[in-house]
């Protein structure tokens, strides 16, 4: 965005380069104030920031919410042919009530909320040019598709610094786009598996569980927002864009440093006799420490037991009589036989309901807390509304949907989600009419014939 928007001015002066040579282009239309995303109630911190993002379903799609959340005008582009399934989750459950088709997917309206969304067909040379003229008004393209997709489209970081040589291009691959794995392409399970990740996740004496759902995008997401920040301000600071190749095989690796120190340092495997075991800790060692089982349906507790002074707390909570026995007064001796006191443990939190455990044991100071499902965390939680990390938004196909916002408030340029996610080229006339300066009749030509 130019200086004319409303932006706030530690935004604009990431946005403005003032070193940066013209783009070859046109110059476009400056984004107006009457853009769908408009006006919030106070400037965002990335205000004056926009991003051309080819990015889907959460390792990009999750960093590009993020720097939207903050106020940056994030632009989607799909591709009008198939729909928009660029990003896989689109139309793909679970769905907002009874609502169905490729608008509906209730992922992908949670990882895009808060962003524009675009159509080009880059099977024509005409959306080709589009494009270009829309980097040359952009700070940034993302992306994470497989290696080489980008070069293929005609769009690598060579083209896009000849749009627009300051330009900050950051591609998101499970393999990166350089090194010997760079030709491969990738799920979020199967990264997870090849970073070691998964080795290290189970219960004792069983195979690797792996993880149902890919958290490892997740932090490939983290990382990937801090990378593409990062990259705007070294361009602030010195004028010169930079492409941020970012392997999430490599984000997974991040997860389990203690494990592979462990082994580089010791020689100790991680999945050994009795390892791995999610629920105990080893560094620090506390004994019990994990997951237990609580009257009702699939209801648990969560206790962790510091030390010495917290088992006698413990003890004088529970009020049972095995409590005494004088292999438990010291780690060591609860350690040695762990497995029994988990048993004796577990006995006694399977009598009582999971939130009557964790008020007793708080109340004697020791850390416990119950097993909450999401949605006795969402709806049930009085943090829910008092931090306001769920919030309802507008969709324009599904109504009023509830999205996920950020963890993290700030006292001065906090995050807003003022909408749904976009829906397939539900901001072609903004973008290609006040952003690229285009009239109505050609907008409706550009339709007519398949260019977006």
């Amino acid at each position: 965005m130019n200086a004319t928007s409303p932006a706030s001015s530690a935004a604009s002066a990431l946005s403005a380069s003032p070193t940066s040579p013209a783009a070859p282009t046109s110059p476009a239309a400056p984004v107006a104030p009457t853009s769908p995303l408009w006006p919030r109630v106070e400037p965002g911190a990335l205000g004056g920031i926009r991003i051309c993002d080819f990015t889907g379903q959460l390792a990009g799609a999750g960093a590009t919410k993020i720097l939207a959340a903050l106020g940056a005008e994030v632009i989607r582009i799909e591709d009008p042919v198939r729909e928009g399934r660029w990003d896989i989750l689109r139309g793909t459950q679970p769905f907002v009530g009874e609502h169905r088709g490729i608008e509906a997917g209730g992922s992908f309206n949670s990882h895009n909320a808060g962003k524009l969304g675009i159509t080009l067909n880059l099977r024509s040379e005409r959306a080709k040019e589009l494009l270009r003229e829309l980097i040359a008004v952009s700070d940034a393209v993302t992306e994470n598709f497989a290696a080489g997709v980008m070069e293929r489209l005609g769009f690598g970081y060579a083209e896009l610094r000849r749009i627009k040589p300051d330009i900050v291009y950051v591609s998101n691959c499970g393999f990166g786009a350089t090194g010997p794995y760079a030709g491969f392409r990738s799920w979020g399970p199967i990264a997870q598996a090849v970073s070691g990740l998964t080795f290290q996740s189970g219960l004792p004496d069983l195979p690797p569980a792996g993880w149902g759902y890919s958290f490892m995008d997740h932090t490939g997401a983290y990382y990937m927002a801090i990378a593409l920040l990062m990259a705007l301000y070294h361009r602030k600071r010195t004028g010169e864009g930079q492409w941020v190749d970012l392997a999430c095989i490599e984000a997974a690796g991040t997860l389990h440093g203690a494990a592979s120190l462990d082994f580089t340092v010791n020689g100790r495997r991680a999945r050994r006799s009795g390892m791995p075991n999610s629920n105990r800790s080893q560094s620090p060692a506390m004994a019990p420490h994990g997951i237990f089982a609580c009257d009702g349906d699939d209801e648990w507790v969560a206790i962790a037991v510091r030390d010495d002074e917290d088992w006698q707390r413990f003890a004088a909570a529970v009020g049972e009589l095995w409590t005494g026995d004088d292999r438990w007064q010291r780690l060591a001796g609860r350690l040695a036989h762990e497995d029994e006191l988990e048993r004796l443990v577990g006995s006694w939190t399977a009598q009582q309901n999971k939130h009557a455990v964790r008020a007793k044991l708080v109340e004697a100071g020791v850390p416990a807390a119950p097993v909450l499902r999401p949605s006795e965390r969402i709806d049930g939680d009085p943090r829910t509304a008092e931090r306001g990390l769920w919030v309802t938004v507008p969709h324009s196909a599904v109504g009023d949907t509830r999205v996920e916002g950020l963890p993290a408030r700030l006292s001065q340029t906090d995050w807003a989600i003022a909408r749904g996610a976009p829906c397939l080229g539900e901001d072609n006339q903004y973008v290609f009419g006040d952003v690229l300066g285009r009239n109505t009749d050609e907008i409706a030509e550009l339709k007519a014939t398949g260019v977006i």
